[in-house]
């Protein structure tokens, strides 16, 4: 399937973690350099069941106007968790994480081409396999696509929190990545392509 049959077809599990998902791994770290906790960790507990989801948002959303950055990236990620839809429904979600799924992709189709030379739109990757956009797009649509059918094979079942896991697994792994290429940047040695997905 496609990653907008995937999204068409998720659950309110999948697409609560898939879109905390897109938001988490396109924050870049903080500006001061400390690891500390993630601020939109806290939503990933409440993506199995919903447990306290209003709440978690809040908390994220505080941890993230506390400090977690002033930069452009941060702002968009900020602004979006924002628009989360306060109740734990498939309806609801479905829109956030389909505007997550964009989100994220546009963040890496400008990391793939950070001088503005390409003329595609992340719905447009979205929409044939991103042809033409670049790695880091490549890379984040098969990693959105994974985590997707991830969640979907253990929805309901007893491996359900394996489920989440997996996606957070992929998320962290794309979250290097994509800070990876944007340090490399940030001291002018990183060029489209440094670092494959």
């Amino acid at each position: 399937m496609t990653l907008l049959e995937l999204i068409a077809r998720a659950d309110e599990r999948g697409l609560a973690a898939s879109a905390v998902a897109c938001l988490d791994r396109c924050l870049p770290p903080p500006e001061d350099g400390d690891d500390g906790p993630e601020p939109l960790r806290p939503l990933w507990a409440g993506c199995e069941r919903g447990a306290e989801w209003a709440a978690r948002l809040d908390a994220a959303h505080a941890a993230l106007e506390g400090g977690a950055g002033r930069d452009a990236t941060t702002a968009r990620v900020r602004a979006l968790l924002a628009t989360a839809p306060r109740d734990f429904a498939a309806g609801p979600l479905r829109a956030w994480a389909d505007a997550c799924s964009l989100l994220a992709l546009d963040i890496h189709r400008e990391s793939d081409f950070p001088a503005g030379d390409s003329a595609r739109t992340a719905e447009a990757c979205r929409a044939d396999g991103a042809v033409g956009g670049g790695p880091l797009v490549t890379g984040e649509l098969r990693r959105q696509s994974a985590i997707l059918e991830g969640l979907a094979e253990t929805a309901g079942t007893p491996g359900g929190a394996a489920g989440l896991r997996r996606a957070l697994d992929l998320s962290t792994e794309g979250r290097r990545v994509l800070r990876a290429v944007m340090s490399r940047r940030a001291r002018g040695r990183g060029r489209p392509g440094d670092v494959t997905p």
